[in-house]
């Protein structure tokens, strides 16, 4: 049985590893490239979801003044809003799509930010 184990385990890794394939984007933030990208384009559709992992890797939003969400991601709305959404396109699960939203306090300090897919 335990001559078994180790085979059926670096199978299961495998083949973990082929369904995972393409699933896990490894996409690099590029302030640039999120800031200009087309989403229309079928290249682009899934641009900002697959840079979504690296964004908040990198970035400790919650912190960050509005003007310096604005520097790193672009105007996401009316300035005197509390609150930023920026697309994301299609999110690789079907036709869902959805919304990085960035919530500002009274001092234009981001408080919160969650993503919302629909």
């Amino acid at each position: 049985m335990k001559k078994l184990r180790i085979p059926l385990i670096i199978v299961a890794i495998i083949f973990s590893a082929f369904m995972l394939r393409g699933k896990i984007p490894h996409e690099k933030f590029n302030s640039e490239v999120w800031k200009t990208a087309n989403l229309n384009r079928e290249e682009n559709m899934t641009l900002r979801w697959d840079m979504m992992n690296d964004l908040r890797n990198r970035y400790k939003l919650v912190g960050m003044t509005k003007k310096q969400i604005i520097d790193l991601l672009g105007n996401g709305g009316d300035l005197a809003s509390s609150e930023f959404r920026y697309y994301l396109g299609y999110s690789k699960t079907g036709i869902n799509t959805g919304s990085l939203i960035i919530t500002f306090n009274d001092k234009d300090i981001v408080t919160d930010i969650r993503v919302w897919q629909g």
